[in-house]
């Protein structure tokens, strides 16, 4: 089996984000969708090692920030390869609080959605979050980011807690 054949699904990139106990968290994900339009509701999938993961899964709350291709490498580091166990990730980084007080990313971000945790499926390694959205705005126009985008002209890399690592065939 070519596992190589998962890197031909399309995805975005966006920033997941949440708070618990005032302080903000939050992460890169590339697997979020629209599931329904009456109400509006967004699925995340998120790894249960992050922290994010427990922040949205005890506040109930989450955003999603989606990303400009034209995204500095250096911003997506923060958010996708540094926990924010060792870090303040919002340190420096332009956000606003939700209407629920859930931190929502500027930085960066062509729109973004507030959502209200409605239902969570454990899917193994990872929990898919569907959200309620109880606020949205566009904050600029421009072309969103794909993964293909930050893969083959970012040069990315995937980190092992993303849902479509797929691990260096070593035999």
């Amino acid at each position: 089996m070519n596992l190589a054949a998962l890197y031909n699904i399309t995805y975005g990139i966006y920033i997941v984000a949440s708070e618990l106990d005032g302080r903000p968290n939050g992460q890169l994900a590339n697997s979020m969708i629209q599931v329904t339009s009456q109400p509006p509701k967004l699925l995340a999938c998120i790894n249960k090692q992050n922290l994010t993961h427990e922040f949205i899964e005890k506040s109930g709350f989450f955003s999603v920030s989606v990303l400009s291709a034209d995204t500095p490498m250096k911003f997506l580091g923060i958010f996708g390869f540094r926990s924010g166990r060792d870090i303040d990730k919002f340190q420096g980084i332009d956000y606003k609080k939700g209407k629920n007080g859930t931190p929502i990313v500027m930085d960066n971000a062509l729109c973004y959605f507030e959502l209200k945790l409605s239902d969570s499926l454990d899917v193994g390694t990872h929990t898919l979050f569907v959200g309620e959205v109880v606020d949205a705005d566009v904050i600029k126009s421009g072309e969103p980011m794909t993964y293909a985008y930050y893969h083959n002209i970012k040069k990315g890399k995937t980190p092992q807690t993303a849902p479509h690592y797929v691990a260096p065939d070593v035999s």
